[in-house]
């Protein structure tokens, strides 16, 4: 997994762990739920990315990439998500949240990689269908986030959100059917166990655990996937689910979640109008 040299070389000097988050980064729910599963002590370093704190100098001198997470355990540095994952169940063993042979290693492998392919698609849907209550920056607004920060996709992926088209019919069909042709697969991976690699939760499971949980605000069908729905009854009850993930969002947001859900049923703009979703049909 990718170490990471930090441009702000203070952070080779830091000792535990500290953690530089936001409350409603999938990425960085999917490391607070490992960090509470393995009982893990660590220092929180809130990034607002609504005051585009994530664009500031400051913060891509930790990560170059201006994305959250970023992780730091003592002085040594790593910036995705399941790479982050990986490296917390390898460098404190108790309790294992990987299995113990090769091949199903491998298996948790492949489920991390689709997770983590997910992620451009449950970027495009979250902002449409959920962040998008929010309206749009200023003209000016969007200069200055595309002046300051260095990432040149997030910029460009900034720009597309922000325009008076949006994303558009055919890029948000596709991530609705990509999306739910993933949970088919998810949905058959869990048939006949409680947890993807069988009796006991895995990094596998933490990986998918917000993608599924940000579609459920979006009020996305999760009834076309039964195993989903009997897994992630699961996932709800665990106290890392809590703690990791349910405590670090913002105040109220579940209704806001829900109504701007409502506005868009009404204008037939809902998530459930879009690709294989579209009529109730299966992609």
């Amino acid at each position: 997994m990718p170490i990471i040299e930090p441009r702000d070389t203070t952070l080779k000097r830091l000792k535990g762990l500290h953690l530089w988050h936001s409350g409603l980064s999938s990425c960085s729910q999917r490391v607070r739920i490992t960090l509470a599963e393995k009982g893990l002590d660590w220092q929180s370093h809130p990034v607002d990315l609504s005051r585009m704190e994530h664009a500031t100098p400051q913060y891509q001198a930790i990560n170059p990439k201006g994305l959250v997470p970023a992780l730091v355990d003592n002085g040594v540095l790593l910036i995705e998500s399941c790479d982050i994952i990986e490296y917390l169940d390898q460098t404190y063993a108790e309790p294992a949240l990987q299995p113990d042979n090769a091949a199903t290693q491998a298996e948790m492998k492949r489920w991390l990689d689709s997770a983590a392919a997910a992620q451009a698609d449950l970027k495009i849907l979250s902002h449409e269908f959920l962040f998008r209550y929010k309206g749009t920056m200023t003209a000016q607004e969007l200069e200055r986030f595309s002046r300051d920060h260095q990432n040149p996709d997030l910029v460009a992926f900034k720009r597309v959100y922000q325009s008076t088209e949006g994303f558009g019919r055919e890029t948000l069909d596709g991530a609705v059917t990509r999306t739910d042709e993933g949970f088919y697969k998810l949905n058959a991976g869990l048939a006949g166990q409680a947890w993807l690699l069988g009796r006991s939760l895995t990094l596998a499971d933490i990986a998918w655990m917000p993608n599924v949980h940000r579609m459920d605000l979006m009020g996305w069908p999760l009834e076309r996937y039964a195993h989903i729905v009997s897994w992630f009854e699961q996932v709800k009850s665990r106290l890392s689910f809590q703690s990791g993930l349910v405590d670090w969002e913002p105040e109220g947001i579940r209704n806001t979640f829900a109504e701007y859900s409502r506005r868009r049923t009404k204008a037939s703009t809902h998530v459930r109008d879009f690709g294989s979703l579209a009529g109730g049909r299966r992609g």
